[in-house]
């Protein structure tokens, strides 16, 4: 099976119905950094518009979001950063913010080569039915378990453009 099968397979067997439209504009973002299956993060997007963005997104087995922030954003950054609510659906996520590291070593295998990009060190674990809160401007990122993530995002309004990333080689 290939990756997007792969990928494809994990949004079917989570027991959310989903459309064959919903299914079929799945986003698979690799940030430009051509490693998907360990950098990387599957998304349908319900709704994104000037006030929240609802979306569920599917990280396969050791599968990294690379750490980046919601800053604020407008011509005179009066729009503030993007609030999120991750909601662990299925498997097991481990959410890395800003803030005091809380373990010795944490769990997540960060991507080869790429340490100095992952800075963030206090350590959240969500299992199913856990979520959790990012407020905007936070540094994180998150990685998901042996068995990957599902994990639903409410959020306010979602921009892309406007993330930062640790790794200046990351392109959204």
């Amino acid at each position: 099976m290939n990756y997007e099968e792969s990928v494809r397979r994990a949004f079917k067997d989570s027991k959310i119905a989903f459309t064959r439209e919903e299914l079929d504009r799945i986003e698979y973002a690799d940030f430009g950094l051509n490693n998907i299956k360990q950098e990387g993060l599957n998304l349908i997007i319900y709704i994104n518009n000037d006030r929240y963005c609802a979306k569920e997104m599917v990280l396969l087995a050791g599968q990294t979001c690379p750490e980046h922030k919601h800053p604020h954003r407008g011509q005179n950054l009066e729009i503030e950063g993007k609030e999120e609510i991750f909601r662990v659906r299925q498997g097991q996520v481990y959410l890395y913010v800003t803030g005091e590291p809380n373990v010795k070593t944490i769990i997540a295998k960060i991507p080869s080569g790429n340490k100095e990009w992952y800075t963030a060190r206090h350590e959240i674990i969500l299992n199913a039915g856990e979520q959790f809160t990012i407020a905007p401007n936070i540094l994180h990122w998150f990685q998901a378990g042996k068995d990957g993530a599902i994990i639903s995002e409410f959020s306010s309004s979602s921009e892309d453009s406007s993330d930062i990333f640790t790794n200046p080689k990351v392109r959204r």
